[in-house]
């Protein structure tokens, strides 16, 4: 799968500087990561890309003429790919939007804005809008990698154990279970009897009631969201 970002910092999206997991698949050509620099189509000998806003206001505003024309060249170059604006009035992305932005092939055009916000105008040329959370970053470029990582994470192949997905948080619905390990008892704290049991169905059953109370006192609205 494909993931490309339209941004003025591509050099944080240069495959050396992913850790970990992304960093696996990439070396494994099991996704592909491409930022392109939005300076590139900039205005002028001085490349501008921003301007002030109409009306007044503090800030400077994304010009939509770079946008759409950076936009317009992935599209030649690598057309089908699903157009993202990451923007703080977009869609919430949760696990169940991951799932289904995992489907779309060949891939993501990820757009990362910049300074007080991008002209609205550029909003007809994607096909989706999406928000990370209800916070002010300075820019989209960590919410494009936020993006990247959940859904590479499902793409076939890039996890180790893939039946590791179905029980991590939100897979469900849900939070996650407790999870314990070695040692037995650390500083009084011991581990639940019923995981040392080796009653497989009685852990089952253990951690669904878990899941199920820690979810109800830490994310009560998931329980409600997922009530017919």
């Amino acid at each position: 799968m494909e993931f490309h970002v339209i941004t003025l910092f591509p050099e944080l999206f240069a495959a050396a500087s992913w850790p970990g997991m992304v960093g696996r698949a990439l070396k494994a050509d099991l996704i592909k990561i491409q930022a392109h620099d939005l300076r590139e189509h900039g205005l002028g000998s001085y490349r501008q890309v921003d301007d002030t806003p109409y009306g007044g206001g503090s800030g400077m505003v994304l010009r939509p003429e770079p946008l759409f024309a950076a936009i317009e060249v992935v599209n030649q170059t690598r057309p089908g790919l699903w157009r993202i604006l990451l923007t703080p009035q977009g869609e919430p992305l949760d696990q169940a939007l991951v799932r289904e932005l995992s489907g779309r092939r060949p891939g993501l055009l990820l757009i990362a804005g910049r300074y007080e916000g991008i002209d609205d105008r550029v909003s007809t040329a994607v096909d989706q809008e999406i928000s990370i959370g209800d916070y002010v970053l300075s820019g989209g470029e960590l919410a494009a990698m936020v993006v990247i990582e959940a859904v590479a994470r499902l793409v076939p192949g890039v996890l180790g154990n893939p039946e590791s997905l179905a029980e991590e948080s939100f897979a469900d619905g849900m939070l996650e279970y407790p999870q314990y390990t070695r040692p037995e008892e650390f500083r009084g704290m011991r581990v639940p009897e019923i995981l040392l049991s080796g009653d497989h169905r009685k852990i089952q059953e253990w951690r669904k009631t878990e899941a199920l109370t820690r979810t109800a006192r830490r994310r009560p609205e998931l329980i409600r969201r997922g009530r017919p």
